[in-house]
C-alpha cells in the first residue's frame, strides 16, 4: 500500500505515513529521491555526495546528514576552522561578519543537519541582534541552539530561559517583583512550547512572577534572590509553583507541548500548509514522549518516512532565501564572498541573527511574491557572476566538464534531477534547449541556471 500524490492529509493513514519507506517495483531509490532526502534532511548536495548516497540505505543516509563517526578526520577539520573563524569575528564585534561565519557553516558543515536544526530553533526561540547588540551573546546562543539541535528539548528550553541574548531580548531583564514583566512568560507558552490557547492570561502574569530577580551580570545569567517573588503561584493548573525552573517544567509537561513541537517539525520537513490533523501527528508525539522529549528519533522517522520519501511531499514547501542558496552554491561546490552574500540575503528577507519579530519567519507562501521571485533570480546572477565566486575550486567554465555535462540535453538534465524538486514540463523544457543551442558551450550551464531560476518551480522543495 503507498500514499498517493494527490491524497489529502486527512486521509492518511498515520501509521503508514511514519512507516520507513523502503524501496519497490513502483517506487525505487533513485536520484530524485536521494536529492529530496538532502535539500529537506540537509542543505543541497554536489555530484559526489549524491552518487555515494544512491549506495546507501536511507535510514543511513539521514544518520550520515548527522552523524560523523565515518569522517570524523573532517568533521575535526572542519570544526577548528570554524572555531578559528568565529574567534576571529568574536574579537570583531561585527555582527555583519558574525552572519558570514554561519553562512560558512551551513555551506561546509559535513553534518548539515545539525545546521539546519539550529536554522530551525533560530527561527522558533528567535532573537533579534538588532536589540541584543551583543556579537559574543549571539554567538553563544547559536552555539547553544546547535548543542541541543536533535537533543533533549526539555534541556534546550531550559537553557535558553536563562540565555543571556534571549533575556535581552523579551526583557527579562527587567523582570523585577515590584514589577514583573511578562513578555518572556507570554512567548515561551504561545510560541516555544504550547501554542495559542493552551494558556490563560492569569497563567502569564503568574508564570512571570516566577521568572523575577532573572538577569545579566558580565554577559552571563544570574539569580538575584532579592528580586524574586518567593510567593507561591497557581500555573496551569499546579499549585505551589515558586522558582522558574519549577515552572518551566510545569509548561513543559503540558499535554499540548509534544503537539506543538512536532507540529513545527511538520511544517519544516514535509510541507508548508494545510495544518496536519491531529491524528496524524500523534505517532510522532508517542515517539516524542517515548524517547524522553529527545527529537532525533522525530527527526529521524520524518526523513524516513513514507510520507516524505513516496513522492507526496515533494514541491510541497517553498525553499527560504537560505535553503535556495545554500542548496545551489552546494551543487556547484561554490564559494562565494559570504558578507556580500549575508546582504543580498537580508534583501530577500532572511537575513541571519535578524528575524523579524518574535515568531521568527513565518515560511510558507510569504517568500514569494512578485518582488521576491525577481530578487532570486537576481541573487543567482549575482552568485554566478561574482568574481569572489569559485566552483569546484576553479573558474565556473570548468563545472560542466566535472559534471560531465557535454550538451544541452545532458545540461537541462542535471539542473532537472538536481537542483528541481518538480521537473520542467514538456514546453518548459523544449523551449530552454531551444535557447540553450545558441549559446557558446562554455556558457551553455551557466545560461541554464539563470534561465531556470527565473521559474516558479526553482523555489520548490
Amino acid at each position: 500500500m503507498s500514499i498517493t500524490r494527490d491524497a489529502t492529509l486527512d486521509q492518511l493513514d498515520p501509521a503508514l505515513a511514519w512507516a520507513a519507506w523502503n524501496a519497490s517495483e513502483s517506487q525505487t531509490w533513485d536520484r530524485g529521491r536521494v536529492c529530496l532526502l538532502w535539500r529537506r534532511g540537509g542543505l543541497g548536495a554536489n555530484e559526489q555526495q549524491i552518487q555515494r548516497s544512491l549506495q546507501l540505505a536511507p535510514s543511513d543516509l539521514v544518520d550520515s546528514l548527522y552523524s560523523a563517526t565515518d569522517s570524523d578526520s573532517r568533521l575535526n577539520s572542519f570544526s577548528s576552522e570554524s572555531a578559528a573563524l568565529a574567534s576571529s569575528v568574536r574579537a570583531s564585534g561585527d555582527m555583519n561578519k558574525l552572519t558570514a561565519w554561519w553562512i560558512h557553516r551551513l555551506l561546509h558543515s559535513p553534518v548539515p543537519l545539525i545546521e539546519k536544526m539550529t536554522l530551525f530553533w533560530h527561527g522558533h526561540f528567535a532573537t533579534g541582534a538588532e536589540k541584543v547588540q551583543d556579537v559574543e551573546l549571539m554567538f553563544q546562543q547559536n552555539e547553544l541552539l546547535r548543542k541541543f539541535a536533535l537533543g533533549d528539548f526539555r534541556q534546550l528550553t531550559h537553557q535558553i530561559s536563562k540565555d543571556p541574548a534571549m533575556l535581552i531580548y523579551l526583557d527579562s531583564v527587567t523582570n523585577r517583583k515590584a514589577h514583573a514583566n511578562e513578555n518572556y512568560a507570554r512567548e515561551l507558552m504561545e510560541l516555544f512550547c504550547l501554542g495559542e490557547g493552551n494558556y490563560s492570561e492569569a497563567d502569564v502574569q503568574q508564570l512571570a512572577k516566577c521568572f523575577t530577580g532573572w538577569e545579566i551580570r558580565r554577559k552571563q545569567f544570574r539569580f538575584n534572590s532579592y528580586q524574586h517573588d518567593n510567593s507561591e503561584k497557581q500555573l496551569l493548573g499546579t499549585s505551589h509553583v515558586v522558582s522558574g525552573e519549577q515552572a518551566i517544567d510545569v509548561v513543559l509537561k503540558q499535554e499540548a507541548m509534544p503537539r506543538f513541537i512536532v507540529g513545527k517539525l511538520f511544517q519544516f520537513f514535509i510541507c508548508d500548509e494545510p495544518t496536519p490533523p491531529a491524528t496524524l501527528l500523534a505517532p510522532l508525539e508517542k515517539i516524542f514522549v517515548d524517547s524522553n522529549f529527545t527529537l532525533e528519533p522525530v527527526v529521524k522517522t520524518i526523513l524516513c518516512s513514507n510520507l516524505l520519501l513516496s513522492g507526496w511531499s515533494t514541491g510541497r514547501r517553498i525553499r527560504s532565501p537560505i535553503e535556495l542558496t545554500i542548496e545551489l552554491l552546494r551543487a556547484l561546490e561554490a564559494n562565494t564572498n559570504l558578507t556580500k552574500l549575508a546582504f543580498l540575503l537580508k534583501r530577500l528577507g532572511q537575513a541571519l541573527f535578524f528575524p523579524p519579530n518574535v515568531k521568527g519567519w513565518p515560511g510558507g507562501r510569504s517568500w514569494i511574491n512578485s518582488s521576491t521571485l525577481i530578487g532570486r533570480a537576481n541573487l543567482v546572477f549575482d552568485l554566478l557572476n561574482d568574481p569572489n565566486s569559485s566552483f569546484a575550486d576553479g573558474a565556473f567554465g570548468k563545472l560542466s566538464s566535472k559534471l560531465r555535462i557535454s550538451s544541452v540535453e545532458s545540461c537541462v538534465h542535471w539542473i532537472d534531477s538536481t537542483l528541481l524538486a518538480i521537473p520542467l514540463n514538456t514546453n518548459e523544457r523544449k523551449q530552454l534547449l531551444e535557447r540553450l543551442a545558441m549559446v557558446a558551450p562554455d556558457l551553455m550551464l551557466k545560461q541554464a541556471l539563470l534561465e531556470v531560476a527565473a521559474l516558479p518551480r526553482m523555489h520548490l522543495s
